[in-house]
């Protein structure tokens, strides 16, 4: 499946499996499928909700930092790539 590059994990909430990701070569929204992959992380999952300073938000665009939930530890760094 292609895959195009959106953004990079710059923070990572082990607790409450939380990611912060800054978007920056395009947008996400709910239902979008990503895949995260670093030198450990490795994780394909689809995209439930978006969070910007703890509000819902439709879309995430590119220069924004949304906060999703992951579905395994990831770590700063990691490259955020949609899959299309």
């Amino acid at each position: 499946m292609p895959e195009d590059k959106v953004g990079r994990i710059t923070h990572y909430f082990g607790k409450i499996g939380v990611a912060v990701v800054e978007l920056t070569d395009g947008e996400l929204k709910p239902g979008d499928v990503i895949h995260i992959k670093g030198h450990t992380s490795d994780i394909t999952q689809t995209v439930e909700s978006m969070q910007i300073e703890h509000q819902d938000v439709p879309v995430g665009a590119r220069g924004q930092s949304v906060g999703m939930k992951v579905a395994g530890h990831v770590h700063e760094h990691d490259t955020v790539y949609k899959v299309t």
